[in-house]
């Protein structure tokens, strides 16, 4: 008698439900720095251990464009976004920092529109529907970038966004009703390609805690999230959310919220705290093994015992987590071969 072929989209569903998959399920980051620092060797080492996110061979070598770089081979290059940010960039691959705001003075507010929205009609939209229903059949797809706090520090001064925050002027409070009504259009149109689960991200805070009160965050955040939240939930679809540093006390408003699965920065909590969470509330945890200390400045074996120590510790074959795999530039070749390995015999290849 032949075993069914499981899908690597049912086997992140069964994680996500807390059911033991066939295999620990991966998902790779398709991380412009590292591709273009270790370019076809990356590659070909995620083409002989796939992921369950999407084809591996379908992330596209990745460098810049020339006219960034000059002669002495030094990057810089200056990016508008699609909200008129012009963004530094030093590092290919990695994020920038916003070099022009449109709204460091309020008085740009007037006026100010956000980016339009892809339209859920016509050939465009039919053939991202089209790309997502066949990737869908085999893989788990999950798409976009919900953010609020991202969008408004991007816009003006971080600083000066914090100061907003706290007096809870009308201003700040225009703004986030702007960005969220656009994430919201966002929101309909991932659901309306029929994507998997939708994910949130902002960061929150540093490695000690928070940048804000509790208070600040429940009174302006939240009612915008659960706004944001409640069409996914009503499709049916998954909720996902990311947010760097220790953000210990926001994890109770996550799983009120109803967030199916976070991905957390592991190295600013302490040792379970994280995996006691998730099997408490259930929520599905991405485990993104450190890409400082370990994956910059430790050696392969410290690599390879650090993710056996990780799946031990989240129980992730017993389902409830997968791992997350993002190459970022600095990582030795060596770090990188011993982290998508281990993962590789964890998944029984």
């Amino acid at each position: 008698m032949k075993t069914a072929v499981v899908l690597p989209r049912e086997r992140v569903f069964a994680a996500l439900d807390f059911r033991k998959p066939d295999v620990v399920p991966v998902e790779y980051h398709p991380s412009p720095a590292g591709s273009y620092e270790h370019g076809q060797q990356m590659h070909e080492l995620f083409a002989r251990y796939p992921h369950d996110f999407g084809d591996a061979s379908a992330i596209p070598l990745a460098r810049p464009e020339s006219k960034w770089v000059d002669a002495q081979g030094k990057y810089q290059e200056f990016r508008r976004d699609e909200w008129g940010v012009i963004w530094e960039h030093l590092i290919f691959g990695i994020a920038g920092h916003p070099h022009l705001r449109p709204l460091d003075d309020w008085a740009n507010l007037e006026g100010f529109q956000p980016p339009p929205v892809p339209v859920t009609f016509g050939p465009p939209f039919e053939r991202e529907q089209m790309r997502t229903a066949s990737d869908q059949q085999r893989y788990f797809i999950k798409s976009g970038w919900i953010s609020i706090f991202e969008v408004m520090h991007a816009l003006r001064r971080f600083e000066d966004v914090l100061m907003d925050l706290a007096t809870d002027g009308p201003e700040i409070n225009r703004l986030a009703d702007l960005i969220t009504d656009y994430q919201l259009q966002m929101v309909h149109y991932l659901l309306a390609r029929g994507v998997d689960a939708i994910q949130f991200g902002d960061d929150y805070a540093t490695q000690s805690g928070l940048m804000m009160s509790m208070s600040t965050w429940r009174k302006f955040f939240k009612p915008r999230y659960e706004l944001l939240m409640k069409p996914i939930h009503a499709a049916g679809k998954r909720v996902f959310f990311h947010t760097c540093g220790c953000s210990l006390k926001l994890l109770d408003d996550l799983a009120d919220l109803r967030v199916h699965a976070i991905w957390p920065q592991l190295n600013a909590y302490g040792r379970g705290v994280l995996a006691r969470f998730s099997r408490e509330t259930r929520i599905a945890i991405a485990i993104h093994p450190d890409r400082g200390d370990l994956m910059i400045r430790s050696r392969p074996e410290d690599v390879r015992s650090t993710v056996l120590e990780l799946g031990e510790e989240f129980s992730i074959s017993d389902g409830g987590a997968w791992l997350y795999v993002e190459i970022d530039s600095g990582f030795p070749l060596q770090n990188i071969v011993a982290l998508v390995e281990t993962i590789g015999r964890l998944r029984g290849f």
